[in-house]
């Protein structure tokens, strides 16, 4: 009986240290050593040239160096990304959701090609194009060679604009 009352509050000691301990996010996995991160362990952030709603996660590298990078890019539903282009090469995988994507310079719904998960679209450096949630929120992976680039064809289409 002493025994199940120890093992009783030894639990509930680890269940409440538990509770009040903040959860250990993910950092980025370097590129020169064996590594993984867990789905759930993904940490998103806001990026200054997406609108404010939409999230990127930093999964493999570091997107700010002349190196291999992987982002995910987390967009709710009914967000548009205008028209832009990316100075770096990138190769999109669809993780979950529709990704809608299109090409040009001018926003145009009918130029959208949607994308299931597990499809992979390649995307060329300097390419302009536009993406639409249209369909719910959806999520993608980026994978390219550093620094990461973004540039709205528009300037007014560029959240970092606004926050001047």
């Amino acid at each position: 009986m002493i025994k199940n009352m120890v093992n009783i509050v030894g639990l509930a000691a680890v269940i409440g240290a538990s509770a009040v301990m903040p959860s250990v996010q993910a950092q980025p996995l370097p590129l020169d050593k064996t590594g993984a991160i867990h789905n759930e362990d993904v940490e998103w952030r806001s990026f200054p040239a997406f609108p404010k709603e939409v999230k990127l996660a930093v999964i493999a590298g570091d997107p700010t160096k002349a190196a291999p990078y992987v982002v995910r890019v987390k967009v709710p539903n009914g967000t548009k990304l205008m028209p832009h282009t990316h100075p770096e090469d990138r190769i999109y995988t669809v993780m979950s959701g529709v990704f809608y994507i299109g090409f040009g310079s001018v926003f145009d719904p009918e130029k959208l090609v949607a994308y299931g998960p597990g499809n992979v679209v390649i995307l060329p450096a300097n390419t302009p194009h536009f993406h639409w949630a249209k369909s719910g929120e959806y999520i993608s992976q980026v994978y390219g060679t550093g620094p990461l680039g973004l540039e709205y064809i528009d300037k007014h289409d560029d959240p970092r604009s606004a926050s001047k």
